[in-house]
């Protein structure tokens, strides 16, 4: 392979905040990662409606994730009734993610800079993430997500701490380029990349978390998506992360990250 030829991403899935997601992923033939119940309360009154949106959308789709609720969720909350409400809401998702066939569920971290002492919450996540794992099938993975971290070490340490190959991180690409980081790329991919499990891909213009294709914002995707396909593990997988996902899989084939459509 030259150095002008990148290599392909292997296990790509469309998030379904996209609208045209499943349209997308089958003329790829890639996978979905399903978003709906990223808000917890569509497990609730409404769950059927949700569900038959998701059996739709995934219908015929080969490879299927699972983007856990996070909206007010915190793994390290201190008020112990906020804590409880935590681990009722990942209950309930790790119980549904199965039933469209993933393997793999998402999670946020739930910091909040400012508010929790990053020990404080290192110590208090890893003792709410070992509980999860020990409740979850043993062919469960799930994949610690940085939101607001300003920079990668927190998430790592945790990681490394708990040592558990079914507990790996999902690296935001976009999340590490807005104005709460003030870590450069490659300075984040340096530290996570030994403990990466899943990748979003989305880019910004670091003033706001925009979630635009590859191909509009100020994240050299290229340079970042060559070394992450070499460096990382081979078995990651990788998730477009973008509101619109067809502009995203376009670029990804015009820069040789992917194949064209079938």
């Amino acid at each position: 392979m030259s150095a002008t030829t990148p290599k392909k991403i292997k296990n790509l899935h469309i998030s379904t905040v996209a609208e045209d997601a499943r349209e997308t992923a089958l003329r790829y033939g890639l996978g979905l990662e399903i978003a709906e119940f990223c808000t917890a309360m569509n497990m609730d009154d409404a769950f059927a409606q949700w569900d038959t949106k998701v059996r739709t959308e995934i219908d015929g789709v080969a490879r299927i994730m699972f983007h856990a609720p996070f909206n007010e969720l915190c793994p390290a909350a201190i008020d112990p009734l906020v804590l409880d409400v935590a681990r009722r809401r990942y209950r309930q998702a790790f119980q549904l993610a199965p039933q469209y066939g993933a393997r793999r569920i998402v999670v946020h971290s739930g910091y909040v800079p400012l508010v929790y002492f990053k020990s404080y919450f290192h110590e208090r996540s890893v003792e709410f993430w070992r509980e999860r794992l020990a409740e979850l099938p043993r062919d469960i993975t799930l994949l610690l997500e940085n939101v607001m971290e300003d920079s990668p070490e927190l998430l790592a340490g945790i990681v490394r701490e708990i040592n558990d190959p079914r507990f790996r991180l999902c690296f935001d690409i976009g999340h590490a380029n807005t104005i709460i980081s003030n870590t450069p790329m490659d300075e984040w991919i340096d530290t996570c990349a030994p403990h990466i499990g899943h990748v979003h891909i989305h880019n910004n213009y670091r003033e706001w978390d925009d979630h635009n294709p590859p191909g509009d914002g100020i994240i050299d995707m290229r340079h970042v998506l060559t070394r992450l396909t070499s460096e990382i593990p081979d078995d990651a997988t990788y998730s477009i992360e973008s509101i619109a996902s067809a502009p995203a899989a376009e670029w990804l084939a015009i820069e040789g990250f992917i194949d064209s459509p079938r």
